[in-house]
């Protein structure tokens, strides 16, 4: 899977010196790379048997709704605080510097639900870990994690337990 590293721009000291951001658009502009991303996801994860599909704000919108659809599932939007309409969960994380929150409507999954959460890359998997627990909380199953971007360093894949975790590319 590391063919699709072909399709991602990597840009050096953004958003600050020091940092490579390995940025997607070029993926999504892409054709082929966007049909192989979202192949990749449909094959990884077909036959699991999964009702909901979590997109994480704001790059996981633009797979988990494709994904949700190979799958025959359900999207889940997961965003920051004040952007979803009706009564929501919220749940805080660590970042490196402070702390985030993220909410998900409160009746977006049921209970006995099998969840996989997809987004675009996984870090220190703080934002990750956050969805898995508003996924718990709501009385879910979570069936997967699904990444595009893994960056193995940072170790991220460690906060994530046992769960299956499918990243398609791996720095």
């Amino acid at each position: 899977m590391q063919d699709l590293k072909n399709y991602i721009r990597e840009i050096a000291d953004f958003p600050k010196p020091g940092i490579l951001f390995y940025d997607i658009s070029t993926l999504l502009a892409d054709p082929m790379g966007l049909r192989m991303t979202v192949d990749r996801f449909d094959w990884l994860f077909a036959g699991r048997d999964i009702d909901k599909v979590i997109g994480i704000e704001s790059r996981g919108f633009m797979f988990a709704p494709i994904v949700a659809y190979t799958l025959h599932a359900g999207f889940v939007p997961v965003r920051k605080p004040g952007k979803l309409p009706a009564a929501t969960v919220s749940q805080e994380y660590d970042l490196e510097y402070g702390r985030d929150k993220i909410e998900m409507h409160a009746d977006a999954i049921q209970p006995g639900e099998r969840v996989l959460i997809i987004d675009d890359l996984i870090a220190t998997g703080g934002t990750a870990v956050a969805t898995a627990d508003l996924v718990r909380g709501a009385g879910g199953e979570i069936a997967g994690f699904g990444f595009i971007v893994e960056l193995m360093f940072l170790e991220g894949r460690k906060r994530l337990g046992e769960a299956n975790i499918e990243a398609l590319i791996q720095y």
